[in-house]
């Protein structure tokens, strides 16, 4: 049974990604702790830790990749490749704000959320 408690602490678990706006590294740090401290007292808390920390490695992965290749883009391209990568870190960065929060909804509600684009780096 999934109790109120279990519910709150995981969608606390998704919004403390946030934390990485603060200091660096703080997306996972935060959420890595939080899902450690309780991942054996309930499954429900366990899963939703996994999800949140799995999200965050695969945007740390995206974005080095975008780095390592816009680079060379940026060269080759005379600064038009930098253009395009500006313009499409805004979407981006909207698009993970909405699903961080819908994941803490879903968590308070008593539901499962699997993020999109995450690669399960823990299982």
């Amino acid at each position: 049974m999934v109790t109120q408690n279990d519910k709150t602490y995981s969608s606390i678990t998704h919004l403390s990604s946030f934390a990485g706006w603060f200091f660096p590294f703080g997306n996972i740090i935060v959420p890595f702790i939080l899902w450690s401290a309780k991942k054996t007292e309930s499954t429900y808390i366990d899963t939703h830790g996994k999800a949140a920390v799995n999200f965050q490695l695969s945007l740390m992965l995206y974005v080095f990749l975008l780095v390592l290749f816009a680079i060379p883009l940026t060269i080759f391209t005379f600064g038009l490749g930098l253009i395009a990568v500006i313009l499409g870190i805004i979407p981006a960065v909207i698009l993970i704000i909405a699903t961080i929060i819908s994941a803490s909804i879903k968590a308070t509600n008593g539901e499962y959320y699997n993020y999109p684009f995450t690669i399960e780096f823990i299982k």
